[in-house]
């Protein structure tokens, strides 16, 4: 009997340990009213670079002392560079008439051009907006556009408290930064 008591114990401090699952929350794209035509055709979105607290799967906040602190109960649905990526790439098809899609490219014809995200920072700031920056470029090994190299640094309110507040203004944030992209690219 001891050791069922002792196994007992264990499996309700195991549990209790655990605590409750996090939520989950999505970065979601949303559409615009009127899709506008791109200087090529298809674009290959390659992985984008996130700084190594952006990879965690925990949602991250800015304290008022400047440190970025885990929202309590709270984490990406997919925290991953290759979630990012994806998003942008689906913003973009979204906002643009051209194929656009994540790499690696699924058609046999290769893409027109390729574009290339860095982001150096991702953040729900203190002061109540959500940034990202960094920088973008264009390749076209073909040379069916002039290659180009901008930065970006973008900032949205964030429309209320929590971490669903912060989900929805990565999502715009990332909505802005496809546009700035799809203007650089317009015809």
């Amino acid at each position: 009997m001891p050791n069922l008591r002792v196994s007992a114990l264990f499996l309700v401090f195991t549990l209790a340990a655990c605590g409750a699952p996090a939520d989950r929350y999505l970065v979601e794209p949303s559409a615009p009213p009127e899709p506008i035509a791109l200087r090529i055709a298809s674009l290959e979105v390659g992985e984008v670079v996130v700084p190594a607290y952006a990879e965690a799967s925990e949602i991250l906040k800015e304290s008022e002392t400047g440190a970025l602190e885990v929202v309590d109960s709270a984490e990406w649905a997919d925290g991953s560079a290759r979630a990012v990526t994806a998003a942008l790439a689906r913003s973009l098809d979204l906002r643009t008439r051209a194929d656009v899609a994540a790499e690696p490219w699924p058609l046999t014809e290769p893409a027109a051009a390729r574009l290339e995200v860095r982001i150096e920072s991702v953040v729900a700031r203190a002061d109540g907006t959500f940034q990202i920056s960094g920088q973008f470029a264009v390749a076209s090994p073909e040379g069916r556009i002039r290659e180009f190299l901008d930065r970006f640094d973008i900032s949205v309110a964030l429309d209320g408290e929590g971490p669903a507040a912060i989900a929805r203004a990565n999502g715009r944030a990332l909505d802005m930064l496809a546009d700035q992209i799809a203007l650089r690219l317009r015809r």
